[in-house]
């Protein structure tokens, strides 16, 4: 299937795919410091039309459809929000918040069926210092009427550009257990609360699966309003966890309720440290399908998806 896509110069970017908005990358800086400005993509939408973030949640403003976060990095918090800290829980630190600049595009290039682009940003602190230089990749691809789905990879290579260490965490590294968010975060819109959670080789729901670790996970709702049901999968690049990378390891926070969402988090358990002039590098994908998919169609459709 054709795409067609939408550059805004200074505000974002939109995939369509047979008449229907698939995706909206927004990079402009957002309003409120407090919710951590950095860009994210919201809505994305299913081929028929179904969107699959939440913007802005009554109970989380600072979640923002799908987007690169890191909630514990060396005392400032690029997730946006409140800050957990332990023994006091979760506090308004405006001070503490950082942002991602946008610093401009490079390798913009639309094919048929293909969209691929690389993104420079800057991680600065809240304090205006300049901590993190990130080179952001994002590819729309495999979009596939028949099977009703496209896919999204998104890449990360970030650069400590300090004199000391990046110190990368999350709450539970802070004393919160089994809340280990940071890294690409997801937020779904309400009508996937109560969703069916599933990964491979295993029965377990969305709260035995939190901070397990896996190639894929798997979210499935029935939306409301319209007859139909939505499937995401998240899944990881072959050396995220085969151990060719020298990058921490990465578990799933995931949850279905109270609100739906899920993380790639690379540090939920334990804390890591990236040295001055050190990088590390992820790859992740998105595949975005209309209908409820099972486990068996889920790991057939990856297999037949190429890195």
């Amino acid at each position: 299937m054709t795409i067609r896509v939408t550059h805004t110069h200074g505000e974002d970017i939109a995939v369509t795919a047979g008449g229907t908005e698939i995706l909206r990358y927004v990079y402009r800086p957002d309003p409120d410091p407090f919710e951590s400005r950095k860009p994210y993509a919201h809505p994305v939408r299913t081929l028929s039309g179904r969107t699959v973030t939440g913007y802005r949640p009554n109970d989380h403003r600072w979640h923002k459809g799908l987007q690169m976060t890191a909630s514990h990095l060396s005392g400032q918090n690029f997730w946006g929000g409140n800050c957990y800290v332990h023994g006091q829980g979760y506090l308004p630190l405006p001070e503490r918040v950082g942002s991602m600049r946008h610093d401009g595009f490079a390798d913009f290039t639309v094919e048929d069926d293909r969209l691929a682009f690389t993104e420079n940003l800057t991680w600065i602190e809240n304090g205006g210092e300049e901590w993190a230089r990130e080179v952001r990749g994002l590819t729309v691809h495999s979009v596939d009427e028949e099977a009703g789905s496209w896919a999204l990879d998104w890449s990360i290579r970030l650069t400590n550009t300090r004199s000391a260490p990046l110190v990368f965490g999350s709450p539970t590294t802070a004393g919160r257990e089994m809340a280990g968010y940071t890294g690409l975060q997801w937020r779904g819109p309400r009508d996937f609360t109560g969703g069916t959670v599933f990964a491979p080789d295993t029965d377990a729901d969305a709260g035995k699966l939190m901070g397990t670790q896996g190639p894929w996970l798997a979210f499935t709702t029935e939306h409301d309003d319209v007859d139909g049901h939505s499937t995401l999968v998240f899944a990881h690049a072959p050396e995220n966890l085969d151990g060719t990378s020298p990058i921490h390891e990465s578990h799933w926070f995931v949850r279905s309720e109270p609100f739906p969402t899920v993380a790639f988090s690379w540090a939920f358990f334990e804390e890591f440290e990236l040295p001055p002039g050190e990088s590390f590098a992820y790859r992740y994908r998105l595949v975005v399908a209309d209908g409820a998919w099972d486990r068996d169609r889920v790991g057939t459709h990856l297999e037949g998806l190429a890195w």
